[in-house]
């Protein structure tokens, strides 16, 4: 691990980003092709971030810089990122501080005051406690710093319906969760936030000494939390420690992947029964997506996005899972966090990152990179009116499939060619995702909308051999060369009459395009008739009773007159 102060940072980035253009959120002007998931006028946002700890006095002879071993710098671009992309709360899974006293000072407070920038802008910021903050004293400061975790005070922001759990325990007092562990309804999402750390009372499950099996006694009332939010409503679960961690092998439930097996699964079926697609933790300090499944036949399972290091260390994945997991993406090394757009049922994740500032590699920061320049990196989404599908290495994609009102879609042909691994050698698999919005949000569309997911090339950014601040670009959007057919009633109704005046639609920055236009490379090349196999990139036509086209990227499309792309 190498160990870099600010001096060297600059040198570095004196050059190696000179002439940059900016935007106000410190994020590069690489504009993409397309634009994804396009947000409606009713849609919303909120940002998590994870581990914010930092070094005291002096290390390895350099004085720290940042006060009460907290990670206030990156704390406050974080806030400026936040603000910028319009968020309405901010949700931190734990690690708000390195060590609760400092010189004979409480830290703890200190969080709190860099949370007032995203007060004072109207954003909630709604934390959960880490292990670095894991004692009683510090449980009992969290419900006064940030009274909002009891529904409290004046930085709700909207948020509403908080809520803890009562124990009915003889070794726990009933209210020494308060606070700790909790949820909160905005708008169309419920947030639960789970406490795993010593309660407020003292006390952890069943009188141990240890809080490592705090959360055993908590997964009824997560369950009764999420079965009572509904079917057409989101809800994201969050907590400091991981389900399948990827350098930590202590988790939610134990120290060791093989604790407590029953609750594991309770808790996974709950979530799985529920509709949850994501948890989301910290703890491991690196961006890592994957699905995390019960044990046995695996018959239930959860995506598990570990967020990114808000932190001065990093960590590198170890191997010992169980094989309950399957990876999607990997990045280790950098600083980031996660913006979640809201859009009705529709969700879309972008994971932004920074370069640490000193060449690729597992550093020990010193001194905060500043500034901090933050590049989009990976996308992922789902609906509540679409569905799912694991793609492995290999495989076809002809599986992925789906309707809505009349309009259906199908990829005829393409494969998962993409022979990325994660850091200890695991092939990535994709899991693709479809959603749905009805045609009146767009003009001169016959068909619904088709919102769709997780085809880009797996995000795998490991190798401490290379060289550079990294991550320096957008991730590409490029997907494998598939083949995408949708048809609708509009279609069927002028089969043998006007039906060449119709093609396959995808949304771009500059508006709906046809989608062989929103290619990466190819030629297009118009065909009557049915897709054939051989036929390449570019390639699209008109069948019976569909519009289908060769093309290499997702987003969203849509069945539309020629005309109105065109214009």
């Amino acid at each position: 691990m190498k160990s870099v102060n600010r001096r060297e940072f600059l040198k570095i980035g004196g050059t190696g980003l000179a002439g940059l253009t900016l935007t106000g959120l410190n994020i590069p002007i690489f504009a993409p092709k397309r634009a994804f998931a396009k947000s409606s006028g009713s849609a919303w946002k909120f940002g998590v971030m994870a581990d914010t700890q930092w070094k005291t006095g002096i290390y390895n002879g350099i004085p720290v810089e940042d006060p009460a071993s907290c990670a206030t710098t990156i704390i406050d671009a974080l806030n400026e990122q936040f603000i910028q992309h319009g968020c309405k709360f901010v949700i931190q899974v734990g690690d708000l501080v390195d060590k609760e006293l400092v010189d004979g000072t409480r830290t703890l407070p200190t969080r709190e005051e860099h949370a007032r920038a995203l007060y004072s802008n109207g954003i909630g910021f709604f934390p959960v406690r880490g292990n670095h903050e894991a004692s009683a004293v510090a449980a009992n400061e969290m419900p006064i710093l940030f009274p909002q975790t009891l529904g409290q005070g004046p930085h709700l922001f909207g948020a509403d319906n908080v809520e803890s759990p009562v124990l009915s325990v003889p070794y726990s007092a009933s209210d020494s969760l308060k606070g700790l562990t909790y949820m909160f309804d905005f708008n169309n999402v419920r947030c639960v936030l789970i406490d795993q750390f010593v309660r407020a009372d003292g006390s952890n499950y069943n009188g141990a000494k240890s809080y490592a099996y705090n959360a055993v006694d908590q997964v009824a009332w997560v369950d009764s939390a999420l079965s009572a939010n509904g079917g057409d409503r989101h809800a994201f679960v969050f907590a400091h420690k991981n389900l399948i961690g990827q350098n930590h092998k202590d988790n939610l439930f134990g120290n060791a992947l093989t604790d407590n097996p029953e609750a594991r699964d309770y808790f996974l079926e709950s979530l799985h029964n529920n509709g949850v697609r994501y948890y989301l933790s910290g703890h491991d300090h690196m961006h890592h997506y994957s699905r995390v499944t019960s044990g046995g036949d695996g018959a239930f399972g959860v995506g598990q996005i570990i967020c990114a290091s808000n932190s001065y260390k990093f960590y590198i994945p170890r191997e010992g899972d169980d094989d309950r997991e399957i990876p999607f993406d990997q990045e280790l090394f950098s600083i980031g966090y996660y913006i979640f757009t809201v859009d009705g049922p529709r969700v879309t994740v972008d994971f932004y990152a920074s370069s640490h500032g000193f060449d690729y590699s597992d550093v020990s920061l010193s001194a905060p990179p500043s500034p901090l320049y933050f590049y989009l990196r990976d996308t992922f989404g789902y609906s509540l009116n679409g569905d799912a599908f694991e793609v492995a290495r290999g495989e076809s994609y002809t599986r992925v499939a789906g309707s809505y009102k009349n309009t259906n879609v199908r990829i005829l042909a393409g494969k998962n060619g993409n022979n990325e691994t994660d850091y200890v050698g695991r092939p990535l698999s994709k899991f693709v995702t479809t959603g749905w919005t009805d045609s009146d949000s767009v003009d001169g569309a016959v068909s619904h909308i088709l919102s769709l997911w997780g085809m880009t090339d797996n995000l795998s950014l490991y190798d401490e051999a290379l060289e550079g601040m990294l991550p320096d670009e957008n991730e590409s959007r490029e997907t494998d060369i598939y083949t995408l057919s949708m048809t609708c009633n509009a279609l069927k109704d002028q089969s043998g009459k006007n039906h060449k005046n119709f093609c396959l639609a995808a949304r771009s920055e500059s508006g709906w395009v046809n989608a062989v236009d929103a290619n990466y490379g190819g030629s297009e090349n118009f065909v009557r008739g049915p897709w054939r196999d051989g036929y390449g990139l570019g390639t699209w036509g008109i069948d019976a009773d569909s519009v289908w086209a060769v093309i290499n990227h997702d987003g969203d499309f849509a069945v539309m007159p020629i005309a109105a792309v065109e214009k």
